[in-house]
């Protein structure tokens, strides 16, 4: 047996990611002894094991952790498919362009190439419609997965590049963001050290695939939030040094001296076949 539904694959992730047949049957709109016969007809069919249920609850063996982590790249593949269909053809946005792409960038960051690489696109002939679809930290990494957009801005080592083609586009430093009043901010430059266990200044903290890291300093919903609490003495924050950009006069920004460089590079699906996009990647790679 070589081939899976996609039904089979959308019941199987909600029992992985739940781990409880009960909630994912509630997420799923359905009744549990169909979901639990479904996943028992798919482990005859696979000839493995994927779930070991017990009093204590449900598990994952090896062979359920594999097509866990298969199964939702498969599910994003065909969402991704559809999505990107239905927006070639105007069907999303009924009256709208059909020859548009949506490229997919971090809020505030890497301003100054966005605006040169949208108005170097804009004047070439037969120029798609680009749909800015601004993202929080780390989250174009997915939204390129999944078909909301089709090209994004990326910035290693913080965004994966696994699974797509890429250009690199540019290389910058890195800044610690402080408020303008606060001692480390006088200094010309800092390390990561530095700023790393300020008793009063505690990093800020962005989720990271849902989820947000151990430590003291406030979790961080979106780039407003952060400026407040920066401008309020209540944060600090690393970026890349573009994000001069968005600086408030109660920011101050220092250059860190051993913080890795951040290379910002233009994504998009190893599959695309669009001359639309294959026009944007062109235009990005002479800026």
């Amino acid at each position: 047996m070589d081939t899976l539904e996609t039904r089979e694959l959308r019941y199987f992730v909600a029992v992985a990611e739940e781990l409880h047949f009960g909630r994912a049957a509630e997420r799923l709109g359905m009744a549990q002894p169909p979901l639990s016969r479904a996943i028992q007809q798919l482990e005859r069919r696979l000839g493995v094991c994927l779930l070991e249920r017990n009093r204590r609850g449900v598990r994952l063996t090896a062979a359920g952790e594999v097509l866990l982590h298969e199964g939702r790249a498969a599910l994003d593949a065909t969402t991704a498919a559809a999505r990107r269909t239905r927006r070639a053809g105007g069907a999303d946005r009924p009256g709208g362009h059909r020859n548009r792409l949506v490229l997919a960038v971090k809020a505030a960051g890497s301003h100054e190439l966005l605006q040169k690489l949208l108005d170097a696109y804009a004047a070439e002939p037969d120029a798609a419609e680009i749909e800015v679809l601004p993202c929080g930290m780390c989250e174009q990494e997915g939204i390129l997965r999944d078909g909301r957009a089709d090209v994004a801005l990326m910035h290693a080592p913080f965004n994966s590049l696994a699974g797509f083609d890429s250009e690199e586009l540019m290389t910058e430093g890195q800044v610690a963001i402080l408020p303008a009043g606060h001692p480390l901010a006088t200094r010309k430059t800092l390390s990561l050290a530095d700023v790393s266990d300020v008793p009063d200044l505690p990093l800020a903290r962005w989720p990271r695939h849902g989820t947000y890291p151990p430590g003291p300093g406030p979790e961080i919903h979106d780039q407003t939030q952060l400026a407040q609490l920066i401008a309020l003495g209540r944060t600090v924050a690393v970026f890349p040094d573009s994000a001069r950009a968005w600086l408030w006069t109660e920011h101050t920004a220092v250059p860190l001296t051993d913080a890795p460089p951040v290379v910002t590079h233009i994504a998009w699906p190893a599959h695309s076949r669009s001359l639309a996009l294959a026009g944007l990647i062109r235009t990005a790679t002479q800026l």
